[in-house]
């Protein structure tokens, strides 16, 4: 398993690296602070719940905010290894260029499917999402405008961890994480940027409890805007907790 997961993290990476090689393009290069919370719950052997919670920095980690998230989900499981979800997710976009003295609010209604194959060394987790966007307008730099501008995008996210240690992914055992995540965005009105960004990350798990992980390290984010030869560069301290729980009553 571990050859095809490193050749797709290539692959992706080798496309990213091809648009960051384009000539004419204006490069924004900033850095941030992402954390977040993550909580996948089993309620039954078909249903559970998703949960995820975002805050992020604006530029040098620790200056203002960019952006806020509050993400949820119902989940039905396939299998124990495939699961479907549909959400809403609200976004909060804080004062920024363009609407300086006010946020910006964003409704996300999301469709997801999700597959893990875990062995004792090695786990693997894949998901194609696709978002719906309603992006409330901007008037000026104080007032929102009436409506929404809506938009597409598909996500094809895959995370490969690798233990480092001889407790592997039992509680206190650390592990090697590779991620990486390509948006594209879809639609007629998308001109210059049906790539939308390529996440691409790179750090350490270490296994708080036996459902509980603790994600830290590296991730560059490269993102093509709307104008198609402007492009946002950042380098990104990433601080992620998962967490899983299931609540099904064991059989007897």
């Amino acid at each position: 398993m571990t050859k095809p997961v490193l050749s797709t993290l290539l692959l992706l990476l080798t496309l990213t690296a091809a648009l960051q090689a384009q000539p004419a393009k204006q490069v924004k290069e900033s850095t941030q602070l992402w954390t977040g919370y993550f909580a996948q719950t089993r309620l039954s052997d078909q249903w559970g719940l998703w949960t995820d919670v975002h805050l992020r920095t604006k530029e040098n980690l620790l200056s203002d905010l960019s952006q806020g998230i509050v993400r949820v989900g119902l989940m039905y499981y396939l299998n124990d290894h495939t699961k479907l979800t549909a959400g809403y997710a609200y976004v909060n976009h804080f004062p920024a260029e363009g609407h300086a003295d006010i946020s910006q609010p964003e409704h996300r209604p999301w469709q997801q499917i999700q597959w893990h194959n875990n062995g004792p060394k090695s786990r693997l987790m894949q998901w194609i999402r696709l978002e719906e966007r309603y992006r409330r307008r901007i008037l000026n730099d104080s007032e929102l405008a009436e409506g929404y501008n809506y938009g597409t995008r598909i996500r094809y996210n895959l995370m490969a961890a690798f233990p480092l240690t001889k407790k592997g992914f039992a509680p206190g055992g650390l592990s090697l994480i590779l991620n990486d995540e390509v948006h594209l965005n879809l639609g007629r009105k998308v001109v210059y940027n049906h790539f939308d960004q390529n996440r691409f990350f790179v750090g350490l798990g270490y296994q708080l409890g036996r459902h509980t992980t603790l994600q830290g390290g590296y991730m560059n984010l490269f993102q093509q805007l709307a104008a198609g030869n402007q492009y946002r560069n950042l380098h990104t301290a990433r601080v992620f907790l998962f967490q899983t729980f299931d609540l099904r009553k064991p059989k007897s």
